[in-house]
C-alpha cells in the first residue's frame, strides 16, 4: 500500500554509460515499393513483408511452416498473449455466433463485467470503454478539464511530460512530449504545459508556478520515448505532489498495462493509487479496446451525453478482453513475464556488455530497450533479414514487447539473432554463446 517513504521500483536497469535519449519518430526506415499500397495512405514506411497467419510467438508469410518470422513486437505490445491463442480465439469466434454490437444505448452484461474486473485489478472504480489507448487518453483530458471547472478553474492546466508520446488525436498529440509529432498540425490544442520527465523537482515547481495546473498526465514508462524507466520511487511522489496541490494523477499505461511489467499495471510497482487510469493495447489481445478508470469522485464528472463512444466496450471486444484476463491470470503470465524479463536482461550484459556502441541496456518485466550510440535503424532490417520482428524507437533504442507466453528456449533465440546482428552492425566480430542455456 502507499506509505510515505514509498517502495522502489524495480526497473532492473543494467547501466553502463547512461545517456538519456532525445525523443525522435523513428518506425520505420523505407517502404517495399513492390507492395500495393497505392490505395493505402502513406502514414507508415511498411517493411518488405506481410503475414498471412500467427501461432503463439511465430507469423507466418505464407503457407509453408518452415518460413516463419519470431515476433518479438507483439503487434507493438498488443498480443500478450501471442497470436491466434485457443483461448482467446475461442471466446471470438463463441461471440460471434452470438452478438458482435448493439451500441451503448443499452446494457451491455460484458462490458459490465469487464469493467468490474477492471476495477479490481486496479484498484480504480468505474470505467469508461472506447477502441484506442488514444481515444482513453482523450477521455482522460475531458475528465481533467470537467475537475478543473467543477473547482472554478475557467483555464486549466494538465502538466505532461518531455520524451512523452500520448496518441495522435489533436488534444494528445499536443499531450505528447515530441515537436516532430505536432509538425504540421498547429494550432495546438491549449492547455497543457511540458516539463522534463523522472524530476520531481521540476514537477514541484510547475505545479507550484501554475495555480491552474489541475492533472499531471504521464507515462510510467516511456516506451516510444525508448524504454525510459524514472528513479524508484519517483510516482510515488507524484502522488504526494498532486495531492499537496490538488491535481489529479493520470497514468498512461497503454503499453505497460495488463501485465507486461510483471504486475497487474505498472503504478503497483510503487503501491500507490492514481486518479485516473488509461489502458489499452494488451487488454484484449488484438481486438480494439481502450478503457479509461477512475476513481469515484472523479469518474462521477461523466454525466450521460457527457462523452461517448459508438463502438466502445461492444460485447466483441470485452468477451475477448475477459479472455485475455483470465487467461494471464489462470498461468500466472505477470510473474513469468518478469522472471523472463530478468533473465533476457542479463543475457544481453553478458553478450554486450563489452561492445563500445552500446550505452545501455533496459527494462521492466517484458519491456527492454538496448540503447545505442548512434541512429541503428539498420539494427531493425538485418533483425528482419534473420526472421526477428524488433523496432527501434527515440532514433537509437531496439525496443522488445514479446509476447508474455515467451518461453526461454524463444528468449534465448531473441538475444542470439538481436547481438548478432548488433555486433554485425558495430563492425564487431560475431560472437558465438556459450553452451550455458542447455
Amino acid at each position: 500500500m502507499y506509505s510515505g517513504q514509498g517502495s522502489a521500483l524495480p526497473s532492473f536497469a543494467i547501466r553502463l554509460n547512461h545517456r538519456r535519449p532525445t525523443w525522435l519518430p523513428f518506425l520505420f526506415v523505407e517502404c517495399d515499393k513492390s507492395m500495393n499500397n497505392r490505395h493505402i495512405m502513406a502514414t507508415y514506411a511498411r517493411k518488405p513483408v506481410s503475414f498471412e497467419r500467427g501461432e503463439g510467438v511465430w507469423l507466418y508469410p505464407g503457407k509453408s511452416r518452415e518460413d516463419r518470422y519470431l515476433d518479438a513486437l507483439s503487434g507493438l505490445a498488443v498480443c500478450g498473449l501471442g497470436h491466434a491463442h485457443p483461448a482467446v480465439s475461442a471466446a471470438v469466434s463463441d461471440q460471434c455466433t452470438r452478438l458482435l454490437h448493439t451500441s451503448n444505448l443499452y446494457g451491455i452484461t460484458l462490458q459490465e463485467e469487464l469493467a468490474a474486473r477492471l476495477c479490481d485489478l486496479s484498484g480504480m472504480d468505474a470505467a469508461f470503454f472506447c477502441n484506442s489507448g488514444a481515444e482513453a487518453n482523450e477521455a482522460a483530458i475531458k475528465l481533467a478539464r470537467l475537475y478543473a471547472h467543477s473547482r472554478q478553474v475557467q483555464h486549466p492546466v494538465i502538466l505532461v511530460t518531455e520524451n512523452s508520446f500520448h496518441g495522435r488525436t489533436m488534444a494528445t498529440l499536443t499531450a505528447t512530449g515530441n515537436p516532430a509529432v505536432h509538425t504540421g498540425y498547429e494550432p495546438l490544442v491549449p492547455g497543457f504545459i511540458r516539463v522534463p520527465y523522472d524530476d520531481a523537482d521540476a514537477m514541484q515547481t510547475a505545479l507550484s508556478d501554475n495555480p491552474e495546473a489541475v492533472a499531471v498526465l504521464i507515462e510510467p514508462i516511456q516506451c516510444e520515448g525508448g524504454i525510459c524507466i524514472p528513479t524508484p520511487g519517483f510516482l510515488a511522489e507524484l502522488r504526494r505532489l498532486c495531492d499537496r496541490h490538488a491535481a489529479l494523477l493520470m497514468l498512461d499505461e497503454v503499453q505497460t498495462g495488463t501485465g507486461r511489467t510483471g504486475k497487474w499495471f505498472c503504478f503497483q510497482h510503487e503501491g500507490i493509487l492514481p486518479d485516473v487510469l488509461v489502458t489499452a493495447k494488451g487488454l484484449a489481445n488484438g481486438v480494439p479496446i481502450g478503457a479509461c478508470l477512475a476513481r469515484e469522485s472523479v469518474a462521477s464528472l461523466f454525466t450521460p451525453g457527457s462523452h461517448g463512444s459508438t463502438f466502445g466496450g461492444n460485447p466483441l471486444a470485452c468477451r475477448a478482453a475477459l479472455a485475455t484476463l483470465d487467461t494471464i491470470e489462470a498461468n500466472d503470465l505477470r510473474a513469468h513475464a518478469k522472471r523472463l524479463g530478468e533473465y533476457m536482461l542479463d543475457s544481453l550484459q553478458e553478450r554486450l556488455s563489452d561492445v563500445g556502441c552500446v550505452q545501455e541496456i533496459r527494462g521492466m518485466g517484458l519491456i527492454i530497450g538496448v540503447e545505442l550510440a548512434q541512429p541503428c535503424g539498420q539494427v531493425a532490417d538485418l533483425c528482419l533479414e534473420n526472421k526477428l520482428l524488433v523496432n527501434v524507437t527515440a532514433e537509437r533504442v531496439i525496443r522488445l514487447l514479446p509476447p508474455l507466453i515467451l518461453e526461454k528456449m524463444h528468449a534465448d533465440q531473441i538475444v542470439d539473432i538481436l547481438v548478432r546482428c548488433i555486433l554485425e552492425f558495430a563492425g564487431s566480430p560475431v560472437k558465438r554463446p556459450e553452451d550455458r542455456h542447455a
